[in-house]
């Protein structure tokens, strides 16, 4: 018998099977899956998801239109069961509630909320009063007991309600940056004429009027970042996309600045009329720049306000330092730019071009930094 004939062997196909899951969602599920578990809601993992880096873009190629979409099949996919007690009610519909509070507001009621912001401003005023009032010694334990007082009422403030940072405390170099920056605004103004004029001769008056205005402005402060994550939160809720969110999320910050900066300028003007003092361009910029730098704090970059308020800090310093340095042989020219300046504007005007620079880079910076959607996640307070 012939042998029959060997098959051919089978070819081997041109095309290579595709490798990887036939679900692409599913490896993005178990990159994401401890975000996914404890998110309490869609946008706290789309929230989390832009800020790992992706974008609308990327969600296209998981079959989705948007993050938005893809964040909602992943919270679908992940079961969520309750530990011994009901969920927590979504970030979205608490805040699209008339009057719902927002993360961190303390339960005082508004009249209990309302005193608290006001406390700072009542007691810096009182401080202020007794101060001018006192003589001598006295004058010294009334400055020293007030500043504890404003201490105590302004770190209280600080610590509950929508101007504080979820999670953990302020840095060292904030706290230092800030106490420069009021130490300033009440006795360094008149620093740079001194200095230019061969001296100091002796120590002089300090001036902390300014410091009244700004204290009371710790209440509308907290009013307007309430109010601009109340509404970023409803944004977030109502927004189909990252840009979409973002391009409503910056008129929402512009306003709320612009709010405050009103509130502002009116409080430093009431208080002036009581306080009598002068420069009040100087301490307009100081406390727009103290109030953006806690909103980016509060919203997750700590490190943007630091940064900004050790600028404002390094452009006052630099005054002084150029003077001394310009007293060393051969350098006198170091003085020039300085001497022109106050020459030009007044001393006042230093303090006033250094916070409203750095205010202004804090908002450009805030711009970009709060249109996120991982900006607004829901973080415990601290």
């Amino acid at each position: 018998m012939s042998e029959a004939p060997e098959r051919p062997a089978a070819r081997r196909p041109l095309i290579a099977p595709r490798r990887g899951p036939a679900d692409p969602v599913k490896a993005l599920l178990h990159r994401h899956r401890e975000l996914c578990e404890r998110a309490v809601d869609p946008l706290e993992i789309a929230a989390g998801l832009e800020a790992h880096g992706v974008t609308d873009r990327t969600a296209a190629r998981f079959r989705h239109r948007d993050v938005f979409s893809l964040a909602e099949e992943l919270y679908a996919r992940v079961p969520h069961v309750p530990r011994g007690a009901e969920p927590a009610e979504p970030a979205e519909a608490c805040a699209g509630r008339p009057g719902a509070r927002p993360r961190g507001t303390p339960s005082l009621g508004r009249v209990g909320y309302a005193v608290l912001t006001l406390t700072p401003g009542v007691m810096c005023a009182l401080a202020v009063a007794g101060w001018q009032t006192a003589q001598g010694a006295a004058r010294t334990v009334v400055a020293a007991a007030g500043i504890a007082a404003v201490a105590a009422a302004l770190l209280l403030c600080l610590r509950r309600g929508p101007l504080s940072v979820p999670g953990r405390r302020t840095g060292a170099v904030t706290r230092l940056c800030t106490l420069w920056l009021l130490a300033y605004a009440a006795y360094g103004h008149p620093l740079p004429d001194e200095l230019i004029g061969g001296g100091p001769a002796g120590p002089w008056p300090p001036a902390p009027q300014p410091l009244v205005g700004l204290a009371f402005a710790v209440a509308p402060a907290a009013w307007c970042a309430r109010l601009f994550a109340v509404r970023a939160r409803r944004r977030l809720a109502a927004s189909r996309g990252l840009d979409d969110f973002s391009s409503a999320a910056r008129p929402l910050l512009f306003s709320a600045t612009a709010l405050y900066l009103l509130c502002l300028a009116g409080l430093l003007a009431v208080a002036r009329l009581a306080f009598p003092y002068e420069h009040l361009g100087s301490a307009v910029a100081l406390g727009t720049l103290l109030f953006l730098a806690r909103l980016l704090a509060v919203h997750g970059a700590a490190g943007a306000a630091r940064a900004g308020l050790a600028a404002a800090c390094g452009l006052e310093l630099t005054v002084p330092a150029l003077l001394l340095a310009a007293r060393l042989p051969g350098c006198g020219f170091l003085a020039g730019p300085v001497e022109s300046a106050v020459a030009t504007w007044g001393a006042a005007a230093l303090p006033q071009l250094a916070c409203g620079a750095a205010a202004l880079a804090l908002l450009v910076h805030a711009a970009v930094a709060l249109s996120r959607a991982s900006a607004h996640t829901v973080a415990p307070s601290g």
